[in-house]
C-alpha cells in the first residue's frame, strides 16, 4: 500500500481510546440535529434506518457496522428505530427500510435502500471515504513514521486505526499508551498497559514501554534536579541523590548522563543498595532498547566495571 504520510486528522480522542468506541450509535428525534446534522461537518455520517420486525435490517446491520468499524473513523454510522422515532424518517420521504442515508455537512448527499452484501457496502463507503481497512503493517509503520515526524496525534490516529479492527493486537496497545507517555499522561498510558493480557506482556514493545513508564512515574515524584545536584556536589558518595538524579535526567531525554551517574555508583560501590545501581541500569537498557546507541556504550562501561 505504501503509506508514508500522516493522513489523520487531528484528534484528542484518539488520544485517549480506540475510535470504535464513538463509531457507531443509536440516536432519536431529538438527538437527530447533534448525532447527524452537527456531526457530519467533521465526518460523512451514515443514518441506518430501522425497525425490529425488519428482517433485511438485520442482516444489514452487522455488515454495515463491521465495514464503518474498519474504516477507523473516517465515517461514522447513526442507527434510528423509525418505530420508536418516525418523524425523520418521514421528512426523508423513507417508504422501505433498510435504507441508509450519507449526510456531508448538515446535508443528504448519498445512500442506498436494502440489505445489500458486504462488497456493495464498502464500495459504497470508499466511494464516500475512500479506501477502508489499510493493512494492519502499513498503519503500524505509519504510526511509526508519524513519532518519527513528531506528529503524536497522527500516530495515536494510526494506532486507534489498528484497534478499531484488532482491538488486542499488542503492537497498537503499547504505540498508543506510548504516544500518551510521549505527551505526559502518565496515568492514560498505565491504563491502556493494563488492557494488555497478561500473558502478552512479555512481548518486548510491552515490556519496554512497562520500564519507560515506571520510570518515568518515579521521575516525577523527584521534582526539581538542582536539589540532587548540590546533594552530590556536596558528597560525591551520596549515593541515593546520585540514583534519583539518574532517574530524573533520564526522564528528562539525557540518558548518556543518567547512564554515568548508575555508572559511577557501580565504580564506587557495587553492591550499594543491593546491587541497585546495575539493576537500575538493566532497566534503562530495556526501556531504551537493545540496540540503542546509549544501551551499547553503557552495557561495555558495565562490563568493563564487572569483570575487570
Amino acid at each position: 500500500m505504501g503509506l508514508n504520510t500522516c493522513p489523520y486528522p487531528t484528534a484528542e480522542d484518539a488520544m485517549l481510546a480506540s475510535p470504535a468506541e464513538n463509531l457507531i450509535k443509536d440516536t432519536t428525534t431529538q438527538g437527530f440535529r447533534a448525532d447527524v446534522i452537527a456531526e457530519s461537518a467533521r465526518q460523512p455520517v451514515l443514518v441506518d434506518f430501522w425497525a425490529p420486525w425488519c428482517g433485511p435490517c438485520k442482516q444489514l446491520t452487522p455488515v454495515i457496522e463491521k465495514v464503518v468499524t474498519q474504516a477507523g473513523g473516517k465515517v461514522k454510522l447513526v442507527k434510528m428505530n423509525i418505530d420508536d422515532h418516525p418523524e425523520v424518517a418521514g421528512q426523508l420521504g423513507i417508504q422501505s427500510i433498510p435504507a441508509v442515508i450519507a449526510f456531508r455537512n448538515g446535508q443528504p448527499f448519498d445512500g442506498f435502500m436494502g440489505a445489500l452484501p458486504e462488497s456493495k457496502v464498502k464500495a459504497f463507503i470508499e466511494k464516500l471515504v475512500g479506501p477502508v481497512g489499510n493493512d494492519t503493517a502499513d498503519l503500524i509503520k505509519l504510526a511509526g513514521d508519524c513519532l518519527t515526524a513528531g506528529d503524536l496525534a497522527g500516530a495515536a490516529e494510526a494506532y486507534a486505526t489498528v484497534l478499531a479492527q484488532a482491538p488486542d493486537h499488542v503492537g497498537a496497545l503499547a504505540g498508543l499508551a506510548g504516544v500518551q507517555l510521549e505527551t505526559g499522561n502518565l496515568e492514560q498510558a498505565r491504563r491502556i498497559l493494563e488492557t494488555i493480557p497478561e500473558a502478552k506482556r512479555n512481548d518486548p514493545a510491552v515490556s519496554g514501554l512497562a520500564a519507560r513508564l515506571e520510570l518515568a512515574e518515579r521521575a516525577a515524584s523527584l521534582g526539581d534536579l538542582a536539589g540532587l545536584e548540590q546533594r552530590i556536589a556536596a558528597d560525591a558518595g551520596d549515593h541515593q541523590a546520585r540514583f534519583d538524579l539518574a532517574v530524573a535526567l533520564n526522564a528528562r531525554g539525557f540518558r548518556l548522563e543518567a547512564a554515568d551517574h548508575l555508572l559511577e555508583i557501580i565504580k564506587r560501590d557495587r553492591t550499594w543498595n543491593e546491587d541497585g545501581a546495575r539493576k537500575q541500569l538493566l532497566q534503562f537498557f530495556e526501556a531504551w532498547g537493545p540496540m540503542d546507541e546509549v544501551t551499547l556504550s553503557a552495557r561495555r562501561k558495565l562490563s568493563a566495571y564487572l569483570f575487570r
